[in-house]
């Protein structure tokens, strides 16, 4: 009997020593442990930055509202509002900032006198200019209606069966999703469509953007060439890939998500300037395409993420839903990874069927199709401290993200870009030795390169003085053992040996 109590109590402690080492950050336990990757592409285990707060459905919402039936569509205006496009009901459903109540269902309209309804709405948005745009796939047209605060959505125009010779003779306009510039024009991911996203002023359709070029290496083009016409048509057709989600920032610059066009999925978010040019940045990794270890085989989690639609925040980061394995990438302006939440599952905090995403402050909201929720994700201090830290950099402040920086080291004292923004703004300081030790860390070979650099001349500029004197000094000494030893030797006509 002694031998099993003293069996337990040793179990006990040992189990009071292990739930000892679960993490406790600043005051804050944190009950969800994501990961990242690091430099070398190996995962990292970090605490999450976001958790979630809340799910939402239609039920509870209101008398009328039910429940959501394969919703597709979110977003999330100036005012906090949200917009569901209830893509299985055939409606739009607006609810309030707190996400408390449904305050207005929107599923038929007046167009030009009679009475008209949406069929499959797939996405949703509203313009700088308060006009609502809904995708209406099912009819195969965009509708814009008004929408101001308390008053009842007036028709204003429909984008539907657009003309030109770019387009072929049995094209079919299915809108998917939508987002509208400052000046209305609208750019719209349509099913099917490669060529680029379709951008229309007024009803007028003016060409596509953002076209996505093909690459073709030497080897498949030499391959081809020797091919027979039946091995052609078995062969993979290079053709672009198309467009999944699209979101503005306050620039004007266009960012849209996009099926990997190669099996390593370096690249699945595009930034494009007015010229419809891609000028993302991809960070110390080359990669804005989700998970860098992508598995093997034939499973539905190998191969790359399937990005499906993005959210464009504040300061220049951004974020990407992945459908393959359910999880949410954020990005910072350089495009670096800056955290990583989500997958697929049961329990809170993880999706079924992912199908949009939006933000609002310092939330989250994602769209479960399968589910027909919203799940809303509120940010740790982990995840409030790395965006602070990124928005003051954006601003270029410096000085204080580095404070920020140091306490994300708190939390995760591996972060490799919280190590590079402290070394960053040592470079910046002067003190080329501190920074060459935290970019080390980061593994920041470009910057470490430059403050080695300056580091080498600082330590040649200091010490330049007592190279050349003692440099001289030698100089000086070489010579006059020369002149003295040439002294002391005998010369012939002075015969014998010296010392004779």
């Amino acid at each position: 009997m002694k031998k099993l109590r003293k069996f337990f109590a040793v179990g006990f402690a040992v189990l009071i020593v292990y739930l000892s080492t679960f993490p406790v950050y600043a005051g804050e336990t944190l009950p969800y442990i994501t990961y990242n990757y690091d430099f070398r592409n190996n995962i990292v285990y970090t605490p999450a930055a976001y958790v979630p707060e809340k799910s939402i459905s239609g039920v509870n919402m209101g008398e009328g509202v039910g429940v959501f039936n394969n919703p597709q569509g979110l977003f999330v205006d100036e005012s906090g509002l949200v917009y569901v496009a209830d893509t299985g009901n055939n409606r739009i459903v607006v609810l309030n900032s707190q996400m408390s109540q449904a305050l207005e269902i929107i599923d038929t309209f007046e167009n030009n006198g009679a009475a008209d309804t949406f069929s499959g709405p797939y996405g949703v948005c509203v313009s700088a200019n308060n006009e609502l745009y809904i995708a209406d796939t099912g009819n195969f047209r965009v509708v814009v209606l008004t929408n101001e605060p308390g008053k009842a959505h007036e028709f204003v125009r429909v984008i539907e069966n657009p003309q030109s010779d770019l387009l072929g003779e049995n094209f079919s306009f299915a809108p998917l999703r939508i987002t509208v510039d400052y000046a209305d024009r609208v750019y719209c991911v349509v099913r099917g469509m490669f060529q680029g996203l379709m951008v229309f002023e007024g009803n007028d359709f003016t060409g596509f953007f953002g076209t996505i070029e093909v690459t073709v290496s030497a080897w498949q083009k030499f391959w081809r060439f020797f091919s027979t016409k039946e091995q052609r048509a078995n062969q993979i057709l290079f053709i672009p890939t198309e467009f999944t989600g699209v979101d503005m920032d306050d620039e004007g610059f266009v960012y849209a998500s996009h099926l990997s066009p190669n099996a390593n999925g370096q690249q699945a978010v595009r930034r494009l300037n007015p010229k419809g040019e891609d000028v993302i940045k991809k960070g110390v990794n080359n990669h804005v395409g989700g998970d860098l270890q992508l598995g093997e085989g034939f499973s539905d989690f190998s191969g790359p993420s399937n990005f499906i639609d993005i959210a464009v925040r504040d300061k220049g980061i951004y974020s990407l839903l992945d459908s393959k394995r359910g999880r949410v990438f954020t990005y910072d302006y350089e495009g670096n990874i800056l955290y990583i939440f989500g997958g697929l599952g049961t329990q809170a905090g993880t999706f079924r069927v992912p199908s949009a995403i939006d933000t609002y402050g310092d939330k989250i909201y994602v769209l479960d199709a399968y589910r027909g929720e919203v799940q809303i994700f509120k940010e740790t201090n982990y995840g409030n401290l790395i965006n602070e830290a990124v928005s003051l950099r954006f601003d270029g402040d410096e000085t204080l993200a580095v404070e920020k920086w140091r306490q994300v080291l708190k939390y995760d004292e591996n972060f490799e870009l919280a190590n590079t923004g402290i070394g960053k703004s040592y470079l910046t300081a002067g003190e080329n030795e501190l920074a060459m030790n935290f970019l080390q860390l980061g593994m920041n070979r470009d910057y470490y390169s430059i403050a080695f650099k300056r580091f080498r001349n600082e330590i040649l500029e200091n010490n330049l003085s007592i190279v050349f004197t003692v440099g001289l000094a030698l100089i000086i000494a070489f010579a006059a053992h020369s002149i003295i030893k040439r002294w002391r030797k005998p010369t012939d006509d002075e015969g014998g040996v010296w010392g004779d």
